[in-house]
């Protein structure tokens, strides 16, 4: 019997040293600042003299460079990322393990698993999962007795699903539980009388769900609610959490991520002729509209967009920067925010999007409050990265918001509504 003579088939796979794959991620947001430097002088060149034979290689030269970076880039990037289904698959025993301490019966969904994300990001995310699974089955799924005392099957629903939405990563944790009662939060919060307490009573039900990654909970109430430190798990790795929950019928908690926590892209602004970096994943939409159209409501600026009440933040003020006299024709707001929390971030000038390179600030600045990193931009200086959501936090207990009805509008104010809006899609701003 004769051999085949074809050869054996080899191994498709390589192990590489994580090392090796964040030196070489290094090595290409080096290359992205570059590009960025080298795309400013090409501009600069065109606009001393666009006849320059030389100004229009460069061109040519600066774009074909643009596409193999942008190539190399996305091609590191797949080499990071890694199936969501090696995290997703440590929770079905977990499930197990505590239902059944707990005497209840949990049938546990997973979707989405093959959904990629950055080693880094699913390395983070361990630990604030673990702790959510904890609480949907300590607190969330009732007892066989009392679900089939509220009409519910004896069996309780855990999902957990991933998926990628407007370029960032969304990871779901849902349950059919008994959601949360906020109106017993309330109650216990105010008895406990700590500092800021009475502003309880201020608060809508969502704004009282989300006191439970809240940090400054009395022991008690963080011991049976408290989720504190799966937020600040997150915001490690520049996610945000927000929680959805209906007394009875269960909650449902979004984790929010970025793609990759070496670059993004961000939106360079000005502001008293400083440049800083917005990251386009927190931003939803942008809308220019006249200084006289911005009104003040209990003493803080306001600006009504599609029958809704924004509060306004210059960021001049927010980084005790000086403010001009003179705003200009229009005024430039960035809309950020989640639903029913978003604010108007007020700039001096948009600049544009580009890829840059995220840099933490090191150990000497520590933890600065409203800045999440720095990049170095292509005319070389360096500009903050802007923590979007922290500076909105700022404004959200002051303002009213919420539905308001057209008999409360002033002229004046309805005419707020004709705003020009740019939306955002994705990372592509259209202008």
């Amino acid at each position: 019997m004769s051999e085949s003579l074809e050869p054996k088939a080899k191994g498709q796979s390589v192990r590489v040293d994580v090392s090796k794959l964040e030196q070489m991620m290094n090595m290409v947001g080096e290359l992205i600042i570059d590009q960025t430097r080298l795309r400013l002088l090409e501009k600069q060149i065109r606009r001393e003299d666009e006849t320059t034979q030389g100004a229009e290689e460069l061109r040519h030269v600066v774009d074909r460079l643009s596409i193999g970076i942008g190539d190399l880039q996305q091609s590191v990037m797949k080499i990071r990322m890694l199936p969501v289904d090696q995290l997703f698959n440590r929770i079905p025993r977990m499930v197990r393990d505590l239902s059944k301490s707990r005497g209840k019966e949990v049938e546990l969904i997973m979707e989405g698993s093959e959904t990629e994300l950055d080693r880094t990001l699913i390395e983070g995310l361990l630990d604030p999962l673990v702790l959510l699974v904890r609480h949907a089955l300590d607190h969330g799924i009732e007892s066989p007795e009392e679900r089939m005392a509220a009409g519910k099957p004896v069996k309780g629903t855990l999902r957990f699903s991933a998926k990628r939405e407007n370029n960032q990563a969304l990871v779901i944790v849902e349950d059919d539980g008994a959601g949360i009662d906020t109106d017993m939060l309330k109650r216990r919060i105010a008895h406990e009388g700590k500092p800021g307490s009475e502003m309880v009573t201020t608060l809508n039900d969502q704004e009282i769900a989300e006191l439970i990654f809240h940090p400054v909970l009395s022991a008690s109430l963080a011991n049976e609610f408290g989720l504190s430190a799966v937020k600040a798990e997150i915001e490690k790795i520049r996610g945000r959490i927000h929680i959805e929950t209906r007394k009875g019928s269960g909650t449902r908690i979004e984790v929010r991520l970025p793609l990759t926590l070496s670059i993004i892209q961000g939106l360079q602004v000005a502001i008293a002729d400083r440049s800083y970096i917005v990251p386009m994943n927190g931003v939803v939409e942008i809308v220019r509209t006249t200084a006289d159209q911005i009104k003040n409501v209990q003493g803080r600026p306001v600006m009504v967009l599609r029958d809704r009440i924004l509060p306004i933040l210059w960021l001049r003020d927010y980084f005790r920067l000086p403010r001009g006299n003179d705003l200009g024709s229009f005024v430039s707001l960035l809309v950020v925010g989640h639903q029913e929390e978003r604010v108007a971030i007020a700039v001096d000038k948009l600049i544009g999007v580009q890829d840059v390179v995220v840099k933490s600030l090191g150990a000497l600045l520590g933890q600065v409050e409203g800045v999440s990193g720095a990049t170095t931009l292509g005319s070389g200086k360096v500009a903050p990265i802007l923590d979007m959501e922290a500076i909105s936090v700022k404004l959200r207990p002051q303002i009213p918001r919420g539905p308001i009805k057209s008999d409360r509008l002033s002229a004046s104010q309805e005419s707020c509504q004709e705003t020009y809006n740019y939306e955002v899609n994705g990372h592509e701003m259209v202008l």
